[in-house]
């Protein structure tokens, strides 16, 4: 049997990709063993049974790469590993670094480069952007108060205040931009980026690159209803010509490995690369239930099989996420907090 790791199993208000991945693989492999990886007691994977034998707690990222691999390495010695699959952007870095011993060590991945994962910063979108005939909102990069009112000044209110790898406000007067700008800066550093608001059809495409400029399957999607966080909640599948051509010339220029979404803002005729995310978004169920298993396409290429590479969906399906409720029992959570484990 089959022995697969996966993070990003907090199912939120901002949910993980953790969830959708597991459904995918379960959906092809349906015996295959899945570890959790955890970062909190409180994330409700842990206790998702029916779907998750095995739960660890995870140092943070932030700690260091010692205490991560060490802990990953004890989990392959107890429970049993074949393969992992990282969801989230922070423990990316780590697991990447440490791909080769990963490897040797029986724990397969399939994971962009350290130069692919360095293009999602957003001070790279413009040129990158450019390469693969999209467009880009007027963006300057800003470090100091100077900056920011400068830019501010050129494109006007609404603006994106924006950290080079991670969070994104969206300020509508100069005191919610400070604020925004001191908040970004306090928790990732500098330099902050600033950025016109384009309106249009938010549209994004997932899919799995193979590494050698092709690809294990792509699908195109419109965002319908957001929360107030901004994840999707409803969607429709898309087959929006430039924006699925763009992602071709994305993974055949940059030969990328893995997992991708591309986050798009669609005006008219003209289509703005937003952000680039180097792992599968929280919606990548989407992609299983029009017929492309991205997440198990994935564990077949880091398991050294030939993925399918079929993209025919159909467009026009719906998606719907909603929130349920269950029930257990606290000697779950009393063991995962002494133990780290269950």
């Amino acid at each position: 049997m089959c022995k697969v790791a996966v993070s990003g199993i907090n199912a939120v208000d901002n949910p993980g990709p953790g969830l959708g991945v597991i459904k995918g693989i379960k959906d092809k492999y349906e015996k295959t063993a899945i570890v959790g990886l955890a970062y909190d007691a409180m994330e409700p994977g842990v206790y998702m049974d029916w779907l998750i034998d095995k739960v660890y707690i995870m140092p943070y990222p932030s700690e260091g790469e010692e205490p991560f691999i060490n802990r990953l390495l004890y989990i392959k010695e107890t429970a049993g590993l074949d393969a992992a699959i990282p969801t989230l952007d922070a423990e990316l870095p780590l697991f990447i670094a440490n791909s080769d011993k990963l490897k040797n060590c029986g724990i397969a991945t399939f994971l962009p480069t350290k130069e692919q994962f360095k293009l999602r910063s957003k001070d790279k979108v413009s040129e990158l952007a450019e390469d693969i005939g999209l467009k880009v909102p007027e963006s300057f990069t800003v470090v100091s108060y100077e900056d920011l009112t400068s830019a501010i000044n050129e494109i006007g209110f609404p603006v994106m205040i924006k950290g080079i790898f991670y969070k994104a406000y969206k300020a509508f007067n100069y005191q919610e931009a400070t604020s925004y700008f001191n908040k970004i800066v306090s928790e990732w550093g500098y330099p902050v980026i600033v950025q016109k608001v384009v309106s249009g059809e938010e549209m994004n495409v997932v899919g799995v690159g193979d590494g050698e400029g092709s690809h294990f399957g792509m699908v195109g999607i419109k965002k319908l209803w957001v929360t107030s966080l901004g994840k999707i909640w409803t969607g429709v599948t898309v087959k929006h010509e430039k924006m699925l051509e763009a992602a071709e010339i994305f993974v055949e220029k940059y030969k990328w490995r893995g997992a991708f979404e591309l986050e798009c803002i669609v005006s008219g005729d003209d289509v703005y690369l937003i952000e680039i995310n180097p792992r599968f978004p929280a919606w990548v169920y989407f992609s299983v239930g029009v017929g492309i298993n991205l997440p198990a396409r994935l564990l077949d290429a880091a398991l050294g099989k030939e993925p399918d590479r079929t993209s025919d969906y159909e467009a026009g399906k719906l998606y719907i996420r909603f929130t349920d409720d269950f029930v257990t029992d606290m000697g779950t959570f009393q063991k995962i907090v002494t133990r780290g484990e269950r």
